[in-house]
């Protein structure tokens, strides 16, 4: 792919899909023992909802229900086939029966109560900030990301079950944005590094990976690190070895880097780019690292060594997927978003981290779909 920005723009600003009608509830029985479960956030502006899929044992998926969010979904402008242009919008907090939602257009986040394949709404509570896009977790905090006008990040602590607002915590990252935001100029996603001692969020176009500092009480430094990032930083998780693996959507790279005690950010291996376009999206699974390119609507395959180097294993490692965005990970499945044909792509990986597509199953309401957990 071209390295420019605007091609980027480009690229991604494809042909946008109809926002869906609310969420239909398919026949189940409710007295059934609780399943393995795929949830799926409709997004969509007029009632958001989570779509809640049986996971079967060979993988495919089978649709039970909508629950509704008690908010309502949003689209950055400029955004199509990933509404809210951003990595963990819906993530399910390790250890416990939680799944959280963010509500982009009604700037709240929903917390529920998994058992199996069912749902129950326990909290709608503020983001503390315009257009909620994504959430950051460790231990017992939880970090919520604001896209919208300047961009903030507000942290919560789990408690009792539910989610606690941790006061003072709201923090600006000087963005700019109108609300709703323009997509190549919002946030993309907040993480904790590994040890909980930093929190991250990559800025996009702003070129900026920024780093706060979290205390003892759980609230952040005053301001962040701006580390510069040249290439539009997207997704990013961490390997084994507690390295920063970053997504580069302008140039459809991967590169890792050593995140230090005062916030900076070091390279450890040379970018190494997919030749795809658009790569926005990553997916640790296996030992491998999946990449969905949605400007060519494809997967790529990487690995990172333990020394931190980054090899492309099979630039084409799942193809024809209009629009991929977002996908999770799952047993020896990976599950991959189509943004652009309200579905979920269902791929079974083998030996040597091969895909092999097992199923296209149908997002009832998805036509503004964003965030997908297993």
């Amino acid at each position: 792919m071209k390295p420019s920005i605007s091609w980027f723009g480009v690229v991604v600003a494809a042909a946008a899909l109809a926002v869906a009608a609310a969420p239909v509830q398919a026949a189940h029985d409710e007295s059934a023992q609780p399943a393995a479960a795929v949830f799926v956030q409709t997004n969509d502006p007029g009632g958001n909802a989570i779509d809640v899929f049986d996971r079967n044992s060979d993988g495919t998926l089978t649709f039970v229900r909508g629950y509704a969010t008690g908010g309502n979904g949003g689209r950055e402008v400029g955004a199509t086939s990933d509404p809210l242009a951003s990595q963990g919008s819906l993530v399910r907090v390790p250890g416990s029966d939680l799944l959280l939602a963010v509500n982009a257009g009604s700037n709240t986040i929903s917390v529920f109560h998994v058992a199996g394949d069912r749902l129950v709404l326990g909290q709608v509570l503020p983001s503390f900030g315009p257009f909620p896009v994504g959430f950051a977790l460790h231990g017992d905090l939880v970090y919520v990301l604001d896209a919208g006008g300047q961009g903030f990040i507000s942290g919560y602590r789990i408690a009792g079950d539910a989610l606690h607002p941790i006061q003072n915590s709201t923090r600006t990252l000087l963005l700019g944005n109108t609300t709703p935001p323009f997509f190549l100029a919002s946030p993309a996603q907040v993480g904790f590094t590994p040890s909980g001692s930093q929190l991250l969020v990559t800025t996009k176009t702003h070129n900026t990976v920024d780093a706060f500092a979290i205390g003892a009480d759980g609230r952040p430094s005053a301001a962040p690190v701006k580390n510069p990032a040249a290439g539009v930083p997207f997704a990013f998780v961490f390997d084994s070895s507690g390295q920063l693996v970053l997504n580069f959507a302008a140039t459809s790279s991967l590169e890792t880097f050593t995140v230090n005690s005062d916030g900076t950010i070091t390279p450890v291996s040379a970018p190494v780019t997919d030749g795809q376009a658009a790569a926005c999206w990553i997916t640790p699974a296996r030992g491998y690292d999946y990449v969905s390119n949605t400007g060519t609507n494809d997967v790529s395959q990487f690995r990172v060594t333990s020394d931190g180097t980054v090899v492309l294993v099979n630039p084409l490692a799942a193809t024809n997927i209009p629009g991929a965005t977002d996908s999770s990970h799952g047993g020896d499945f990976l599950y991959v978003q189509s943004g652009l044909s309200s579905s979920v792509y269902v791929f079974s990986i083998g030996a040597g981290g091969t895909l092999t597509q097992v199923q296209i199953a149908s997002v009832p309401d998805g036509g503004s779909q964003e965030g997908i957990a297993v």
